[in-house]
């Protein structure tokens, strides 16, 4: 556990061009979680199933059911969330990582999950200690992923934060 250290010097850019295809599998890693975490989702033609047009969310946060339809004023409903959000992970050791370690970050599936656009904004770059999600019943793998994450990356929490985690988890079966 340490303090966080400055935000001096982040940047989204630090962790790599946005969405990219880490598994080489031919598809966006933004498409690789909306396809692994909606259900009954299509594709736009031509696109070897990599673009999703549609599907419907289980939104873990929230509990409520989200239809997803990609569009200029529609796909925003529908969010790729980083559970340790990247503004948080620089304040807590990424700043060390290789390039190529924060690109890993930033597009590990592990870190990564479709969540309904407005409470994702709500969490912004908020860790355990200051956001949860508002369906209680999530919580626990909130919490148990988001450490995952830290561990695999050798990223740290501050105080707060592990105290915030350790009552979540006091209570999981």
């Amino acid at each position: 556990m340490k303090g966080r250290a400055p935000k001096t010097g982040y940047a989204r850019e630090e962790f790599g061009p946005a969405w990219a295809d880490v598994d080489r599998n031919g598809c966006d890693t933004r498409n690789d979680i909306l396809a692994r975490d909606l259900d009954g989702e299509t594709f736009k033609p031509g696109t070897q199933n990599c673009v999703v047009t549609t599907g419907i969310l289980a939104d873990k946060y929230t509990g409520a059911t989200i239809n997803f339809v990609r569009g200029n004023t529609t796909s925003s409903a529908v969010q790729i969330d980083h559970l340790v959000a990247l503004s948080d992970a620089w304040q807590k050791g990424a700043q060390q990582l290789s390039a190529e370690q924060r690109r890993q970050l930033a597009n590990d599936p592990l870190n990564l999950m479709a969540a309904d656009g407005p409470t994702n904004g709500a969490k912004g770059d908020k860790d355990a200690a200051t956001w949860l999600p508002p369906n209680k019943g999530f919580r626990c793998e909130y919490v148990v992923r988001q450490t995952a994450v830290k561990a695999k990356y050798q990223l740290w929490a501050t105080q707060a934060e592990h105290d915030a985690i350790a009552g979540i988890l006091a209570n999981c079966n």
